[in-house]
């Protein structure tokens, strides 16, 4: 494992909003209001790929997915969870936990280069991530 200092990748922090850092992932809210859209990005340097992590972060990731997940879903009862971790537009590992819908902005196509991003109002946005925090503290730590 690279010992260089976290630094989050500039698209990722340009596109989100920090929530809070969990044992090993800052977790994000993507600036996309027609979306429940999380982010999780280990915080460890060099990263590109799952694998890249020792094998006891694999399960930690995994379980912090499954906690921001759960979360999820209590905040906007969707009809689906999509998880995915693709890195072809930015190289750091990171995992989307996206929020669906039937009839959303992109349903049932993936979220990704769907319309223009409508950025979170500041009243939504706290909002949202009050909500969001409060129930990443009361879910379940694997």
């Amino acid at each position: 494992m690279d010992a260089a200092p976290f630094e989050l990748h500039p698209r990722l922090a340009a596109d989100s909003h920090f929530l809070r850092d969990l044992e090993l992932s800052r977790v994000l809210l993507m600036d996309d209001a027609r979306f429940a859209w999380l982010i999780l990005v280990p915080m460890r340097s060099g990263m590109r790929d799952w694998i890249d992590l020792a094998h006891a972060e694999q399960h930690r990731l995994l379980d912090e997915v499954e906690r921001c997940s759960r979360a999820l879903r209590a905040c906007v009862r969707p009809d689906k969870l999509n998880v995915a971790a693709l890195g072809n537009m930015v190289p750091q590992l990171h995992v989307h936990v996206v929020a669906r819908h039937v009839g959303d902005a992109a349903w049932p196509k993936p979220v990704w280069g769907v319309g223009e991003a409508a950025p979170y109002a500041a009243d939504a946005l706290a909002a949202r991530k009050a909500e969001l925090l409060a129930l990443l503290e009361s879910a379940p730590r694997g």
